[in-house]
């Protein structure tokens, strides 16, 4: 089971996140820079981490979504590999236009740090099997631009074709119907502005985490 992290200048979640995949998999994942090419042949996971790539500048993740490694990462997505972007990973998703939509800054200009109640709206995905449909988790967030728009048909789309992963229970930062990840239309990629990564060991404070790190090492092997 391979998996990746990527690395770009201004991350500061790819190790947390690098930690979550070890202890779900068991194996090392590689940490992949942003200016490489090429990911592992037969690529099982990728991790689009959390952080400040590039220090935001532009506009969040808007850089980063045109590194060169992002190519590989669309190419490993097309053929199934399973992709999670996490927060600044959220962002670059969408810039790179793996994932519809845009994150704003957040309603208020505030920048938002604190554990958010979610609630789980698709349960049937690799990520969120572990979950109950309707079931109410606690996760970490910590965002400065977290605030996820697309225009109505976007939305209804997404409503419609059960892509709505998570929402906040309560709308910390003015995103569209409460969204906090969304799924691509394979279900393979998810990007989410709340971090799993940081709620998956009792030390914690939660294991919250762990359940979706879990169910993705398990739709891994049923694949296999």
């Amino acid at each position: 089971m391979k998996s990746a992290v990527i690395v770009f200048p201004g991350s500061n979640c790819d190790r947390d996140l690098a930690v979550a995949f070890e202890a779900a998999t068991g194996v090392k994942p590689a940490m992949i820079w942003h200016r490489d090419t090429d990911l592992p042949a037969d690529i099982d996971l990728i991790g689009v981490p959390g952080g400040f790539s590039y220090g935001d500048y532009l506009r969040s993740g808007a850089m980063a979504a045109r590194s060169p490694v992002m190519q590989a990462v669309a190419q490993a997505a097309s053929r199934g590999a399973f992709v999670l972007g996490v927060c600044n990973g959220f962002q670059v998703l969408t810039e790179s236009g793996l994932l519809p939509g845009a994150l704003l800054r957040n309603a208020g200009g505030h920048f938002v740090c604190r554990d958010v109640p979610l609630t789980v709206e698709n349960a049937q995905s690799a990520f969120t099997s572990r979950y109950a449909a309707g079931e109410t988790i606690r996760y970490p967030v910590a965002h400065h631009d977290g605030n996820y728009f697309a225009d109505d048909a976007t939305l209804d789309r997404l409503e419609g074709e059960g892509r709505i992963a998570l929402r906040y229970a309560e709308n910390i930062n003015g995103s569209a119907r409460n969204i906090a990840g969304i799924l691509n239309d394979t279900g393979n990629v998810l990007g989410m502005m709340p971090h799993p990564e940081r709620v998956i060991e009792p030390a914690h404070g939660s294991t919250d985490g762990k359940r979706l790190f879990d169910g993705l090492v398990e739709g891994l092997l049923a694949r296999a």
